[in-house]
């Protein structure tokens, strides 16, 4: 498997947020907010390709964090969790060009090979001072073709999803 953690949730940054639950105001009851814009949503998921392949899954780990609405997922994941609630399970299936777009010819670029790390190989996955994710595609004499597409990119894909908690996030005053 492929830990796709980073493409998935993107690298945000929280400043101090105070996390509040809304309540009915009739005691301590909770209601359970739903999915929404500039909520903190806690969810579990496996993501596949369309042929079941498992590619990533927090079984076993950490669920993951996100504040909705910031892109901070692939935009039909986002979208399709819009409305959920804690405790609900989905199979969301989200088109390629929802998730992390077509894939792109032009992206397979020709490098000098001592710009590449010494015993990469084709199929070595790379990343760039700046985050980019490489893949080694060949190498020949003096070059290297590298693929700088999302892993994922053209791909369909299909996440099972449960939501764990929503909760609403103030931002600290400035």
């Amino acid at each position: 498997m492929i830990s796709l953690r980073v493409g998935l949730l993107g690298a945000a940054a929280f400043s101090a947020p105070v996390i509040f639950l809304a309540t009915t105001g009739k005691g301590s009851t909770e209601r359970p907010l739903p999915v929404a814009d500039d909520m903190k949503v806690t969810l579990e998921y496996t993501l596949m390709l369309s042929d079941n392949q498992v590619v990533d899954s927090t079984a076993g780990q950490e669920p993951i964090t996100y504040v909705h609405g910031q892109r901070e997922i692939v935009p039909g994941l986002e979208k399709a969790l819009t409305g959920m609630k804690p405790g609900e399970t989905k199979r969301i299936a989200v088109p390629a060009l929802e998730a992390y777009g077509p894939y792109d010819p032009k992206k397979r670029i020709t490098v000098p090979k001592d710009k590449i790390p010494a015993g990469a190989k084709a199929g070595t996955r790379l990343r760039s001072k700046e985050g980019q994710e490489t893949t080694v595609l060949e190498v020949k004499g003096d070059s290297v073709v590298v693929d700088t597409n999302h892993p994922l990119a053209g791909k369909n894909l299909v996440f099972d999803v449960k939501i764990l908690k929503v909760e609403s996030v103030s931002k600290p005053a400035k």
